[in-house]
Protein backbone atom coordinates (compact mmCIF):
# COMPACT_ATOMS: atom_id res chain seq x y z
CA UNK A 1 0.00 0.00 0.00
CA UNK A 2 1.45 3.53 -0.93
CA UNK A 3 0.43 6.01 1.80
CA UNK A 4 -0.50 9.85 0.74
CA UNK A 5 -0.33 11.04 4.17
CA UNK A 6 0.90 10.40 7.73
CA UNK A 7 -0.06 11.72 10.89
CA UNK A 8 1.66 11.68 14.04
CA UNK A 9 1.49 11.77 17.47
CA UNK A 10 3.91 13.90 19.63
CA UNK A 11 5.04 12.70 22.91
CA UNK A 12 7.04 9.44 22.39
CA UNK A 13 7.26 9.97 18.55
CA UNK A 14 8.63 13.39 18.01
CA UNK A 15 9.68 14.47 21.18
CA UNK A 16 11.11 12.47 24.48
CA UNK A 17 8.56 13.91 26.80
CA UNK A 18 7.07 11.28 28.64
CA UNK A 19 8.76 10.83 31.07
CA UNK A 20 8.96 13.96 32.14
CA UNK A 21 5.38 14.32 32.16
CA UNK A 22 5.21 11.29 34.03
CA UNK A 23 7.58 12.92 36.76
CA UNK A 24 5.73 15.71 37.87
CA UNK A 25 2.62 14.21 37.89
CA UNK A 26 3.82 11.74 40.35
CA UNK A 27 5.58 14.41 42.27
CA UNK A 28 2.02 16.49 41.99
CA UNK A 29 0.35 12.99 43.90
CA UNK A 30 2.78 13.00 46.36
CA UNK A 31 2.76 16.40 47.37
CA UNK A 32 -1.16 16.93 47.44
CA UNK A 33 -1.74 13.58 49.13
CA UNK A 34 -3.31 11.76 46.31
CA UNK A 35 -3.06 8.23 46.23
CA UNK A 36 -2.49 6.80 42.96
CA UNK A 37 -0.61 3.80 43.97
CA UNK A 38 -3.06 1.41 42.09
CA UNK A 39 -2.28 3.03 38.88
CA UNK A 40 1.34 2.77 37.01
CA UNK A 41 2.79 5.34 34.86
CA UNK A 42 1.66 3.58 31.71
CA UNK A 43 -1.96 3.78 32.26
CA UNK A 44 -1.14 7.59 32.03
CA UNK A 45 0.80 7.46 28.43
CA UNK A 46 -1.02 9.40 26.04
CA UNK A 47 -4.11 10.11 27.69
CA UNK A 48 -6.05 13.45 28.55
CA UNK A 49 -5.57 13.53 32.07
CA UNK A 50 -9.02 15.04 32.28
CA UNK A 51 -10.18 11.52 31.20
CA UNK A 52 -8.64 10.10 34.07
CA UNK A 53 -9.84 11.71 37.45
CA UNK A 54 -12.37 9.25 37.90
CA UNK A 55 -9.90 5.99 37.91
CA UNK A 56 -7.57 8.06 40.29
CA UNK A 57 -9.82 9.44 42.57
CA UNK A 58 -12.14 6.37 42.68
CA UNK A 59 -14.96 6.46 45.73
CA UNK A 60 -13.77 9.97 46.06
CA UNK A 61 -14.77 11.49 42.31
CA UNK A 62 -17.32 14.16 42.19
CA UNK A 63 -16.92 16.33 39.06
CA UNK A 64 -16.52 19.28 41.32
CA UNK A 65 -13.64 17.16 43.15
CA UNK A 66 -12.28 16.59 39.79
CA UNK A 67 -12.26 20.00 38.86
CA UNK A 68 -10.38 21.15 41.65
CA UNK A 69 -7.58 18.46 41.32
CA UNK A 70 -7.39 19.05 37.71
CA UNK A 71 -7.37 23.00 38.13
CA UNK A 72 -4.33 22.46 40.90
CA UNK A 73 -2.23 20.07 38.84
CA UNK A 74 -2.53 22.91 35.90
CA UNK A 75 -1.18 25.11 38.47
CA UNK A 76 1.32 23.04 39.55
CA UNK A 77 2.23 21.57 36.40
CA UNK A 78 2.59 25.57 34.93
CA UNK A 79 6.17 25.69 37.59
CA UNK A 80 7.47 22.55 35.49
CA UNK A 81 8.16 23.54 31.77
CA UNK A 82 9.05 20.80 29.43
CA UNK A 83 12.58 21.37 28.31
CA UNK A 84 11.55 20.37 24.46
CA UNK A 85 14.47 22.06 23.25
CA UNK A 86 16.52 19.31 24.70
CA UNK A 87 14.19 16.41 23.98
CA UNK A 88 14.04 15.96 20.32
CA UNK A 89 13.90 12.09 19.24
CA UNK A 90 16.78 11.10 16.88
CA UNK A 91 16.12 11.18 13.30
CA UNK A 92 13.09 13.69 13.68
CA UNK A 93 14.14 16.06 11.86
CA UNK A 94 15.57 14.34 8.92
CA UNK A 95 12.61 11.91 8.42
CA UNK A 96 10.14 14.81 8.09
CA UNK A 97 12.01 16.36 5.32
CA UNK A 98 12.28 13.46 3.47
CA UNK A 99 8.88 13.07 3.74
CA UNK A 100 7.97 16.12 2.81
CA UNK A 101 9.92 15.88 -0.47
CA UNK A 102 8.47 12.79 -1.01
CA UNK A 103 4.75 14.71 -0.93
CA UNK A 104 3.15 13.38 1.89
CA UNK A 105 0.69 15.34 3.47
CA UNK A 106 1.36 15.25 7.27
CA UNK A 107 -0.44 16.28 10.13
CA UNK A 108 0.45 16.28 14.16
CA UNK A 109 -2.25 14.94 16.60
CA UNK A 110 -2.14 14.94 20.23
CA UNK A 111 -3.50 14.23 23.38
CA UNK A 112 -1.37 17.27 24.10
CA UNK A 113 -2.37 21.04 24.76
CA UNK A 114 -2.54 23.57 21.87
CA UNK A 115 0.37 25.65 23.06
CA UNK A 116 2.14 22.43 23.71
CA UNK A 117 2.24 21.17 20.59
CA UNK A 118 2.91 24.56 19.27
CA UNK A 119 6.16 25.00 21.33
CA UNK A 120 7.61 21.50 19.88
CA UNK A 121 6.98 22.60 16.47
CA UNK A 122 8.29 26.07 16.86
CA UNK A 123 11.36 24.97 18.96
CA UNK A 124 12.81 22.50 16.39
CA UNK A 125 11.43 25.08 13.14
CA UNK A 126 9.14 21.44 12.02
CA UNK A 127 5.78 23.45 11.52
CA UNK A 128 6.69 24.12 8.07
CA UNK A 129 6.36 20.04 7.57
CA UNK A 130 2.71 20.34 8.86
CA UNK A 131 -0.48 20.81 7.11
CA UNK A 132 -2.32 21.54 10.62
CA UNK A 133 -1.94 19.85 14.20
CA UNK A 134 -5.13 18.94 16.30
CA UNK A 135 -5.06 18.93 20.25
CA UNK A 136 -7.17 15.79 21.82
CA UNK A 137 -7.16 18.09 24.95
CA UNK A 138 -8.64 21.09 23.34
CA UNK A 139 -10.25 20.60 20.29
CA UNK A 140 -11.90 17.16 20.93
CA UNK A 141 -14.81 15.95 23.39
CA UNK A 142 -13.86 12.63 23.55
CA UNK A 143 -9.72 11.45 23.53
CA UNK A 144 -7.87 8.87 22.79
CA UNK A 145 -8.38 6.14 22.62
CA UNK A 146 -11.35 7.74 20.80
CA UNK A 147 -10.87 7.57 17.29
CA UNK A 148 -12.24 11.33 16.92
CA UNK A 149 -9.00 13.00 16.58
CA UNK A 150 -7.92 10.89 14.00
CA UNK A 151 -10.82 10.74 12.29
CA UNK A 152 -10.72 14.45 12.01
CA UNK A 153 -6.93 14.37 10.54
CA UNK A 154 -8.28 12.22 8.05
CA UNK A 155 -10.84 13.98 6.63
CA UNK A 156 -8.77 17.86 6.85
CA UNK A 157 -6.22 15.98 4.98
CA UNK A 158 -8.78 14.42 2.19
CA UNK A 159 -7.70 11.06 3.13
CA UNK A 160 -9.18 7.82 3.19
CA UNK A 161 -8.10 5.66 6.30
CA UNK A 162 -6.47 2.61 3.93
CA UNK A 163 -4.00 5.95 2.33
CA UNK A 164 -3.08 6.96 6.12
CA UNK A 165 -0.18 5.83 8.34
CA UNK A 166 -0.47 6.57 11.54
CA UNK A 167 2.83 6.89 13.72
CA UNK A 168 1.95 6.23 17.87
CA UNK A 169 3.44 5.10 20.63
CA UNK A 170 0.69 4.86 23.66
CA UNK A 171 -2.08 2.09 23.97
CA UNK A 172 -4.77 4.37 23.77
CA UNK A 173 -3.12 6.52 20.35
CA UNK A 174 -2.63 2.96 18.47
CA UNK A 175 -6.22 2.19 19.56
CA UNK A 176 -7.13 5.02 18.63
CA UNK A 177 -5.61 4.90 15.15
CA UNK A 178 -6.53 1.12 14.53
CA UNK A 179 -10.46 2.24 15.93
CA UNK A 180 -9.89 4.91 12.79
CA UNK A 181 -9.19 2.59 10.22
CA UNK A 182 -5.24 3.32 9.48
CA UNK A 183 -2.35 1.68 9.37
CA UNK A 184 -0.13 2.18 12.82
CA UNK A 185 3.47 2.02 12.97
CA UNK A 186 4.26 1.95 17.02
CA UNK A 187 7.69 3.75 18.18
CA UNK A 188 8.97 1.01 20.48
CA UNK A 189 8.26 1.83 24.46
CA UNK A 190 11.48 0.76 26.12
CA UNK A 191 10.29 2.45 29.59
CA UNK A 192 7.00 2.18 30.88
CA UNK A 193 5.84 -1.34 29.57
CA UNK A 194 3.14 -0.02 27.64
CA UNK A 195 1.00 -2.60 25.58
CA UNK A 196 1.72 -1.55 21.95
CA UNK A 197 0.42 -5.09 20.66
CA UNK A 198 -2.41 -4.21 18.63
CA UNK A 199 0.39 -1.95 15.80
CA UNK A 200 0.95 -3.20 12.85
CA UNK A 201 4.51 -2.50 12.86
CA UNK A 202 7.58 -1.67 15.17
CA UNK A 203 9.91 0.73 15.09
CA UNK A 204 12.75 2.13 16.73
CA UNK A 205 12.86 5.67 15.49
CA UNK A 206 11.84 7.47 12.56
CA UNK A 207 14.57 6.67 10.86
CA UNK A 208 13.39 3.29 10.74
CA UNK A 209 10.20 5.00 9.20
CA UNK A 210 11.85 6.28 6.42
CA UNK A 211 13.43 3.57 4.83
CA UNK A 212 10.70 1.53 5.28
CA UNK A 213 8.80 3.86 3.16
CA UNK A 214 11.34 4.35 0.91
CA UNK A 215 12.01 0.69 0.93
CA UNK A 216 7.74 0.23 -0.35
CA UNK A 217 7.76 2.69 -3.50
Amino acid sequence: MKFKAIVFDMDGVLVDSERFHSKVLDNFFLESGIDASHLTPKDFVGSVLKDMWPKVLREDFTEARAAQVHQDFLDYDAQFPIPYKELLLPGVTDALKTFSEKGYKMAVASSSRRHEIAEVLDTHDLRQYFEFFLSGQDEFEKSKPNPAIYLAAMEKLGVEPSETLIIEDSHYGIMAGKAAGATVWAVKDNYFGINQEQADRFIETLTDAKNLLADSE
